[in-house]
């Protein structure tokens, strides 16, 4: 688990400023809500009276979206690799915050599976779902299966697919084993599956033991988040288990070189692990 490198000092200072990263927090957590309660109706009007709506369209408007939000909430990244130009993929990628879409779906168009919580979440679910995100309730087996299915079809469909095969976020430097379903499926049909790796700079933007609103206090009361996004070669296997142990491990040595050669708040515990 990530260890608190702050200096007493530094955590009486965060604590003495605690009011002023609340309030920074709550503005842009209202400048973006206020933003879905604009773009949201306008969008429907437009589709339902004008414009068809299309899987281009949808991604078109959520990277315009997802570019605001990141400038709303102080986001900047750099970007390894990129995307396949020539195919669609199942887009694989470790997760460690709320905002990892936020940042992955302004460089990739691919339609996200995520958990089935995000559909309570006011205007959130409602623009999610507009734009390409499919749900699954990950203890219900039936939603789970039907989830693939539809994955299944929509790669087959030459779309892409993102997944966070940890199934939830963590604070070890290492990811979760990564389930194993989705890459049985994409070994099954032959599809390509291209492993991401997204990293941030600070502990502060990684998302564990807090709730969702305690993690926005928390990463987005402050100025800015960093972060780099690695895109992993192009993976296929007929063997869905070796599949998922090859995008894992390129995943976790992604991550340690990563943070080896950064000056993140990770840097030294990379370094040791690399060495180790």
């Amino acid at each position: 688990m990530w260890t608190n490198i702050e200096s007493p000092k530094m955590q009486s200072l965060s604590i003495l400023l605690y009011p002023f990263f609340f309030i920074l927090a709550v503005f842009r957590a209202l400048i973006l809500i206020l933003s879905l309660i604009i773009v949201i109706p306008i969008y429907i009007v437009i589709t339902k009276l004008f414009i068809e709506n299309s899987p281009r369209l949808a991604f078109k408007i959520r990277r315009a979206w997802v570019g605001f939000a990141q400038l709303v909430l102080g986001i900047s990244y750099e970007v390894t690799g990129a995307p396949l130009k020539d195919t669609n993929a199942l887009y694989v990628s470790n997760h460690r915050s709320f905002s990892d879409p936020v940042i992955i779906a302004s460089v990739v168009d691919a339609y996200v599976i995520a958990k089935a919580e995000v559909a309570n979440l006011p205007l959130i679910s409602t623009g999610a779902e507009m734009t390409g995100v499919l749900y699954v309730k990950r203890e219900n087996k039936d939603s789970r299966n039907a989830v693939r299915e539809l994955m299944n079809k929509v790669l087959m469909d030459n779309k892409n697919v993102l997944v966070f095969p940890e199934g939830t976020t963590k604070g070890d430097l290492n990811t979760l084993p990564y389930k194993k379903g989705t890459f049985i499926e994409a070994a099954k049909h032959g599809f390509t599956v291209v492993p991401i790796v997204l990293e941030y700079k600070r502990k502060k933007d990684l998302w564990f033991n807090s709730s969702l609103f305690a993690h926005h206090i928390k990463q987005f009361g402050r100025p800015f988040t960093k972060a780099k996004l690695h895109f992993g070669p192009a993976m296929k296997n007929d063997d869905g288990l070796q599949l998922a142990e090859a995008a894992e491990k390129w995943s976790n040595d992604t991550i340690i070189n990563i943070h080896r050669n950064w000056n993140s708040d990770f840097h030294h515990l990379a370094s040791r692990q690399q060495t180790s």
